[in-house]
């Protein structure tokens, strides 16, 4: 008599290998709505192809909500999942969940966002970016364009996001020339020839609606503004309402007068600048953080040591490079 497969048999032998994975590691992005994230989601399944005994869980809030980020982890650790790596959008409160996993014995790393100095000893390791050096860098592009100095104003993730706060210090400190404190630093009032106008920083929550409306609303009251920075790729995520507001400060762009630049460089951010509807580009490399974060959790895991931190680089565009910047 032949034996006769049920479909229920027939899914069970066509389940694919990740899904039998011996370790489930989590990849928690501050928000899932956000494109910058999806390249480290895509990294994260490029991992769990390579690796037949990881799956990785990419889970996070739909937008950008640091109690919903919270609850998620909390969730995780509940779970018992084998490990996770998360993006603290508020670095304080995300320490005290991480002590329920440290508890718990799960393996925790940071990416992109660190927690705090005094808490980093509840995760093995950070990989990422060097976050002051993104406001370095981005101030250099800045004072490039602008040796003299000039007004300028910085708009920001969430407020206690750490590495958006060390981006703010690191382009203050550049600005200025001189050291300014703990991040986020102190506003600039004159130093190195560069003021930061009222009603600045902007604070976005990593909101692309917010930061847009913010830099039409601040450009529009501040005609003579010399320089806008921007920590994060919020600004230019959507793209008609960012051409829209960049649009009538083209030729001011192009002739020197005045600069906007912006963190990171995802495919309309590189189309913008190539556009003239911007200068300057800081880019970070979020599929390698998705996919590292994979095999780290894994060393963790199996007791091996990792280095800490980890660092993915940086790629430097100008109106001049616009083409070859991205390696």
């Amino acid at each position: 008599m032949k034996r006769i497969l049920t479909a229920t048999a027939l899914v069970g032998m066509l389940v694919p290998v990740a899904a039998q994975a011996e370790y489930t590691f989590a990849l928690v992005p501050k928000a899932m709505n956000n494109p910058f994230f999806d390249l480290a989601r895509d990294g994260c399944y490029k991992a769990q192809e390579e690796l037949a005994d990881v799956t990785c869980e990419y889970i996070g809030p739909g937008e950008h909500t640091e109690l919903e980020q919270i609850q998620i982890v909390q969730d995780l650790i509940t779970k018992g999942v084998d490990g996770i790596a998360v993006a603290p959008s508020n670095a304080p409160a995300m320490a005290k969940v991480l002590k329920a996993a440290a508890d718990a014995g799960i393996p925790v790393m940071t990416w992109d966002s660190d927690l705090l100095e005094e808490d980093k000893a509840l995760r093995t390791t950070y990989v990422g970016t060097f976050n002051y050096d993104i406001g370095r860098h981005l101030a250099e592009l800045v004072q490039g364009r602008h040796p003299d100095g000039g007004t300028i104003c910085l708009q920001t993730g969430g407020a206690a996001a750490a590495n958006h706060n060390e981006r703010l210090l690191g382009a203050r400190e550049q600005l200025a020339g001189e050291k300014l404190g703990d991040p986020p630093g102190t506003p600039l009032t004159g130093q190195g020839g560069w003021t930061e106008i009222s009603g600045c920083p902007l604070i976005t929550n990593d909101d692309g609606n917010v930061a847009v409306q913010g830099m039409t609303d601040i450009l529009a009251a501040n005609p003579d503004l010399t320089a806008f920075l921007s920590t994060g790729a919020f600004t230019q995520w959507f793209d008609n309402a960012y051409r829209q507001a960049a649009e009538p400060y083209k030729e001011k762009m192009a002739n020197g007068e005045m600069t906007i630049v912006v963190a990171d460089t995802l495919p309309m951010q590189l189309q913008q600048t190539k556009d003239g509807l911007g200068n300057g580009l800081v880019g970070q490399r979020p599929f390698e953080m998705g996919y590292k974060a994979m095999f780290i959790l894994k060393d963790i895991a199996e007791g091996k040591a990792v280095e800490d931190p980890i660092y993915t680089g940086l790629d430097v565009c100008s109106n001049e490079n616009i083409d070859s910047c991205v390696q």
